[in-house]
């Protein structure tokens, strides 16, 4: 396939940089268990890229939970409190983070996490990395992204952040969930995906590209310069 040549880079952040979509399993679990319910891998792929508040909201429908927004808000705090300090980056992540921005490819943040979570998840072990991206949006803080993924906003809301104003056509997004997927397109973007190994591949078909790892990213398919 031939792809579309980009010169903006927007990157997902939970589970396509850091590990954090393992830990949040790991805290929606801690949780449901006192209910005796399960946090599956269904569930999990139709929350992935939703704001923090929509996810609340579609668990305890879901799963009929004995609670209501504030109070499953207040219990996964505590969990994130605990797990985020120790994430860990995934792989490639870092190597091509580096690579963009030693060729001053224009790069931005676009996560659904609300800042405080990122920097639950930033500044103890990755400041130094995150700090080569010079614009950031966090779209469960952000008050223009009015809606989280699938919806386009926080992709146009990043892409705005860049000075030059570049056209949706001219970014590519990079992306690990069906949501952030299907947000990209709806902007007019390319997209990258590195999906959960787990994810039923009738599901990826929306992707311009999917990888296993950004370790197999090839920058020049996009007109970006190739790693040495």
């Amino acid at each position: 396939m031939s792809y579309a040549p980009v010169t903006h880079v927007l990157f997902d952040m939970d589970g396509l940089i850091l590990n954090t979509e393992d830990l949040y399993t790991v805290a929606f679990q801690n949780i449901l268990s006192k209910y005796g319910k399960e946090y599956t891998f269904d569930l999990k792929c139709q929350l992935m890229g939703c704001h923090a508040h929509e996810t609340a909201d579609k668990i305890i429908a879901a799963l009929e939970l004995p609670m209501n927004r504030e109070q499953f808000m207040e219990e996964t705090q505590k969990q994130f409190t605990c797990l985020f300090p120790d994430t860990k980056v995934l792989p490639g992540a870092k190597e091509l983070i580096e690579h963009l921005h030693n060729h001053n490819i224009p790069i931005g943040l676009a996560t659904s996490s609300s800042k405080e979570s990122y920097d639950l998840k930033v500044n103890k072990h990755h400041k130094q990395l995150f700090s080569l991206f010079p614009y950031k949006t966090f779209g469960s803080s952000d008050p223009d992204v009015k809606k989280g993924k699938p919806h386009p906003d926080i992709f146009l809301v990043a892409a705005a952040k860049f000075p030059d104003k570049p056209k949706p056509e001219q970014c590519l997004v990079l992306e690990d969930a069906v949501n952030g997927v299907l947000a990209a397109r709806a902007a007019n973007m390319q997209v990258v995906m590195v999906p959960d190994s787990r994810l039923d591949k009738q599901l990826t078909k929306e992707a311009t590209l999917v990888l296993n790892s950004l370790t197999e990213f090839k920058p020049e398919l996009f007109g970006l310069p190739a790693f040495k």
